[in-house]
């Protein structure tokens, strides 16, 4: 095959990317499964933006920086801070069905690590789903774009140091695709440790292929743990939004006391949460939302209450403890989303811009797919190029048998948790060396996706 974009992923970030692609360029967008299986059809909170008349970019800006602990780059947050209010204008045009409050303006709600209300949300707290659904109408009604689902790529390809494609997987066949752009969209890789919000798909796809193909990684050791995932025993578990803290939600332990602050970073909030089980010996804590007044929660977060009546948890009183949420390190990007490989760009997840440092500051991980998977089709409309089809693929061979990924996930909970220490970082990097030691000739997408949760 043949495009002038080849895009890999199913989330906001690839979507978006492609909808501002020149129309003049053929896109082929390719995902492992669906649509509707990335962690953005799954985000609840909203989009951060300084939309609100008492809201500045500066402010954002402040508090982005802070909750990245002195980390983040700088210009990477201006960027992001000063064109995301640009960026909600442009999905409201595009009638993203934002909600509103009762004079018809944008309802903004408040989130951990904000000192303002600038988070705007759809159908109550299904965000990201309503985003996705109306960018995926408009990108399958664009000539230049078509979707191919069931793909999943193996490797990237390589010549003289520039990317130029992929090698498929599809139907058990490899199929080669030339491009003269590939975007990696792919997420995540929540599926390394044993509970995760992220989806099944998430198993750091795009961070091996970057690797592989000797691309830059940069802050992969900054993985996010969201305070507030639903306590069961399920491998990938319900996310229960941090938009109820902000609406006046507390967290309290089985004894009924509160013990944090509710609305301080994600990763002060968690290490509270497993400071205050480790005192009780407790599984988890509860989150009581008994000071919303119960007709407001049904409304304005009606996925996080459908789903405690499916289970029949009391929504007043939500059992939750932190699970692994968000890599905030990924592949080396500039601020136009370019890659340290030619020919190769990331967005998204994967992607590491810099605005996050140390701590992603909540709900600005849709407002960087935005930004961001803007600038990069604005760079590869400006960077147009033709590939030689002689190029040769790598060796796309190469995995690990399934039985290791519970291997892996125990390795990754055990040491490369919320709390983690030198020695320990020291012998789970000894145990996953012996993992990869049992790498062998693979043709199945399973045995590919382990060897990249490994890698």
């Amino acid at each position: 095959m043949k495009t002038d974009v080849l895009i890999i992923g199913s989330g906001l970030a690839g979507l978006y990317t492609a909808l501002h692609i020149d129309p003049k360029l053929s896109v082929l967008f390719v995902t492992k499964e669906n649509i509707d299986s990335s962690s953005s059809w799954l985000a609840q909170g909203g989009i951060a933006a300084a939309v609100a008349a008492d809201d500045k970019p500066q402010y954002h800006i402040e508090d982005t920086l802070a909750a990245g602990a002195g980390l983040c780059d700088a210009e990477a947050v201006r960027i992001l801070a000063a064109e995301g209010p640009g960026e909600i204008a442009r999905l409201a045009d595009m009638k993203v069905p934002f909600d509103l409050d009762g004079e018809g303006d944008l309802a903004i709600t408040k989130e951990g690590g904000h000192t303002r209300k600038r988070v705007v949300h759809a159908g109550g707290d299904a965000t990201g789903r309503e985003t996705v659904r109306v960018l995926m109408k408009l990108a399958v009604d664009r000539q230049n774009i078509t979707f191919l689902g069931d793909c999943f790529i193996v490797d990237l390809i390589t010549h003289n140091g520039t990317i130029c494609g992929g090698i498929a997987l599809i139907d058990g066949k490899t199929e080669t695709i030339y491009a003269d752009a590939t975007v990696l969209a792919t997420g995540g890789l929540g599926q390394i440790y044993g509970r995760t919000t992220n989806p099944g798909v998430s198993t750091g796809d795009g961070f091996a292929l970057a690797l592989r193909a000797g691309a830059e990684l940069r802050n992969m050791e900054f993985v996010q743990f969201h305070p507030t995932g639903l306590y069961d025993e399920e491998r990938t578990a319900f996310l229960i939004t941090e938009a109820i803290r902000g609406e006046g939600a507390v967290l309290r332990n089985g004894a009924g006391e509160r013990f944090t602050e509710e609305l301080a970073p994600r990763d002060v909030v968690s290490r509270a949460i497993i400071g205050e089980l480790r005192r009780t010996s407790e599984k988890c804590v509860f989150l009581d939302t008994s000071g919303i007044p119960q007709e407001d929660f049904n409304i304005r977060f009606p996925t996080v209450y459908g789903e405690c009546v499916k289970r029949g948890i009391d929504p007043r009183k939500i059992p939750v403890s932190p699970v692994q949420h968000y890599q905030i390190g990924g592949v080396r990007v500039d601020l136009h989303a370019k890659s340290t490989l030619t020919g190769l760009y990331a967005v998204g997840e994967v992607s590491c811009t810099g605005v996050h440092g140390a701590n992603r500051l909540a709900s600005n991980s849709l407002l960087e797919c935005l930004v961001f998977g803007r600038r990069c089709a604005q760079t590869i409309n400006g960077e147009q190029r033709t590939v030689n089809d002689g190029v040769r693929g790598m060796d796309a061979g190469v995995g690990l048998p399934l039985e290791y990924r519970e291997n892996i996930r125990g390795i990754c909970d055990l040491y490369a948790g919320i709390e983690r220490t030198v020695s320990g970082l020291e012998r789970g990097l000894t145990e996953l060396g012996g993992v990869l030691s049992k790498v062998r000739t693979s043709y199945t997408r399973e045995e590919y996706e382990a060897h990249n949760v490994a890698l």
